[in-house]
């Protein structure tokens, strides 16, 4: 047995050569006619060899097949091979990752057959390229079980998997993790001298620095690796570079330099590029060139890179890094069209690919979208959900981001540079240390120093930008308020004027045909109609004023409710704004709707003072009570939400007394001028 598989690994080695000047037809044929499994294998791989970056449709069908093949005979390490060479052409040329990861499985399965490491740790590593396109998570589970099991004299590909484990951290906003990576990365390719991907490496970390702000660093690296980059004729990771960097001219709100460099990308872009990557880079170009044209209004502009982007977006089968620039794009160009269905299924696409890859910032950005065509449309609480889901996770990326890396600025990046020099001064450091102890103090000390000044800047920038978020919250909530009482009056309005006037044609039509208990329910739903009316929008304030709109809400739930309501009401009319007094009329409102709803009380106390500067409101009962913190934390809680929400409105204070079984008081308080 061991000759037969002896002769068929010399003839795998030769027969490429004996026939090389056969055609892969000659071969083909070969393969189908073939009567032995050896000798089917040995055709095969003639046809791999030949149809490998020529023919990709035939390299897919026969490396199954030699896969199939080869697993049937009990050769695992040719079946391995087989499924690493494949898994390239079907990630990165066919665009089916999730095939690539069945096929390397399937070889998995019978993993414990393989002796060789290079071959083990391969499958893994591969297996986690496939993943990067679907599952980062997964990926980075790939690229441990990779390092895991190369041995060391595979540490070429050890450098690999640190390299992409520090590219998939990056990705979800574990840059301590990524940066550790790249450094073990950088000094495996270093000692090797791998010059290429040390810039891979290289490349990772300006990533970060641009990820956490640090866009003027990001600018410098950047620029002295498109240099380099320049110099290597790698033009691949030339459009990359460009369009990081437009991504950071974005951010800083540099339009114009932000546009020359995703210029510059798309003019390296070449129609005769088929890989995967050009694929990509095809479609995050025009992606990000429609999206600045849009932001400029120039939307006949931006139609032309949008058609581009669905010429291209089928190459990108399974790909959701694609579809996540390109479905963003989408729903941005037909938001600034003013079509906001079709907008709002592109972004709720943008957000699936988004969370199925595990990318924070696209995640964030998705929701925020979200959030302002559901806005549009008049879906205030779904836009209001996309606005929070889009406000927690900044500043949970800016906690995580900002909070971890700056801890690496000084010493990470700087380390990987000039690693030799630090050494140096190290030695000399720990010389001195021996000599002088008072230098060891000054320098403990002033090291201390640096590092309390540091974090007290951190806490002055982080409660700034908590200032400038909750300012941020109350502007939308107000805003959103507003809406809804324009929103409220608009129906209030349809109502009365055109549901209320045909009741009434009606009612008279009734009275004419003497029909009296018809006449009855018309004018029950008469009523009711008006009283849905007064509910949505008090008309009375504009027909009485503030303080007469009041007493009559007062004398309303007194006659038609069981609650008994005393009350000791000054004259507060043309203090305020309509807005304003429509806000007040609405406190009163739903402040004795919760003691309705809610308080079981037999009696209330409705109060308004008016003081020098001050106008006091205070609504009291015997009812119940509560725990505030409990019930303004119940996420059901709307009551007690809104009352606050119009206070800020109004720039004025509330105050809550409560004691369960002992009543509750509510106090507001509103400056006049």
């Amino acid at each position: 047995m061991q000759k037969k598989f002896l002769v068929f690994y010399t003839l795998l080695l030769l027969y490429p050569f004996i026939g090389n000047g056969q055609d892969i037809s000659f071969y083909k044929n070969k393969a189908r006619i073939a009567t032995d499994t050896l000798s089917k294998l040995t055709a095969i791989d003639s046809v791999l060899s030949k149809s490998y970056g020529v023919d990709n449709d035939a390299f897919v069908e026969y490396s199954s097949h030699y896969i199939e093949l080869a697993k049937k005979i009990d050769s695992i390490s040719l079946a391995a091979k087989k499924a690493m060479n494949l898994q390239l052409i079907l990630s990165d040329y066919k665009n089916e990752p999730r095939r690539a990861i069945v096929i390397i499985d399937g070889v998995l399965a019978h993993k414990y057959k393989i002796k060789d490491s290079f071959l083990l740790g391969g499958l893994y590593l591969k297996r986690g390229k496939a993943n990067l396109k679907l599952n980062v998570k997964e990926a980075i589970d790939d690229y441990a079980k990779a390092i895991d099991n190369f041995s060391t004299k595979d540490s070429i590909y050890i450098a690999d998997a640190y390299l992409f484990s520090g590219q998939a951290y990056s990705n979800i906003g574990k840059f301590v993790a990524a940066s550790d990576y790249y450094e073990k990365a950088y000094r495996f390719y270093e000692k090797r001298k791998e010059y290429e991907y040390m810039l891979h490496a290289r490349q990772g970390i300006i990533t970060m620095f641009s990820m956490n702000g640090f866009y003027d660093k990001a600018e410098k690296e950047r620029k002295d690796l498109i240099e380099t980059l320049k110099g290597l004729e790698n033009k691949k990771y030339i459009i990359t570079e460009y369009y990081n960097q437009a991504i950071d001219y974005q951010k800083t709100g540099n339009k114009e330099l932000e546009l020359t460099y995703l210029l510059k990308a798309d003019s390296l872009l070449t129609i005769t590029d088929k890989t995967q990557e050009d694929y990509i880079n095809r479609i995050d170009v025009n992606a990000k060139l429609a999206e600045y044209h849009i932001s400029n209004h120039q939307l006949f502009k931006a139609k032309e890179y949008i058609e581009t982007l669905d010429q291209w977006i089928g190459k990108a089968k399974q790909d959701r890094l694609a579809k996540i620039s390109y479905n963003g794009a989408k729903a941005k160009y037909y938001h600034a069209m003013g079509l906001d269905n079709e907008a709002l299924q592109f972004a709720k696409k943008q957000l699936l690919h988004a969370k199925a890859v595990g990318h924070e910032d696209d995640i964030m950005y998705s929701h925020l979208l979200l959030s302002n065509i559901y806005s549009e449309t008049g879906q205030f609480k779904k836009s209001l959900e996309n606005k929070n889901s889009y406000l927690n996770l900044r500043d949970s990326l800016y906690n995580k981001g900002t909070a971890q890396f700056l801890a690496y600025y000084q010493t990470l990046y700087e380390t990987e540079k000039k690693e030799k020099k630090l050494v140096e001064k190290n030695t000399n450091i720990q010389l001195l240390e021996k000599d002088n102890e008072n230098f060891k103090k000054i320098v403990f000390f002033s090291s201390l120093a640096v590092v309390l000044l540091f974090g007290l800047i951190l806490l002055y920038r982080n409660q700034r930008y908590l200032k400038s978020n909750k300012e941020v919250q109350e502007k939308f909530s107000q805003k959103l308020l507003v809406s809804q009482e324009i929103e409220r009056k608009r129906i209030s309005k349809d109502l009365h004027d055109g549901l209320g006037q045909r009741l009434l044609l009606i009612k008279n039509k009734i009275v004419a045909n003497g029909d009296n208990d018809t006449k009855k329910m018309v004018d029950d739903a008469i009523d009711e109609v008006r009283s849905i009316s007064r509910d949505l929008h008090p008309f009375q304030l504009q027909e009485m004023g503030i303080t007469k709109a009041i007493e009559y809400t007062l004398t309303q739930i007194d006659e038609n409710t069981t609650l008994f309501i005393s009350s000791e009401i000054d004259n507060i009319d043309n203090l305020f704004t309509k807005e304003q007094e429509v806000n007040i009329y609405r406190i009163v409102q739903e402040a004795l709707n919760n003691i309705l709803k809610h308080a079981k009380a037999e009696a209330s106390k409705v109060t308004v003072k008016k003081l020098t500067g001050n106008i006091i409101i205070s609504v009291k009962d015997n009812g119940v009570g509560f725990d505030f913190t409990e019930k303004y934390q119940n996420i059901k809680s709307l009551g007690l939400k809104t009352l606050l929400e119009r206070t800020r409105f109004l720039n004025g204070q509330m105050k809550v007394k409560s004691i369960k079984n002992n009543g509750t008081i509510i106090i507001f308080q509103f400056p006049v001028s």
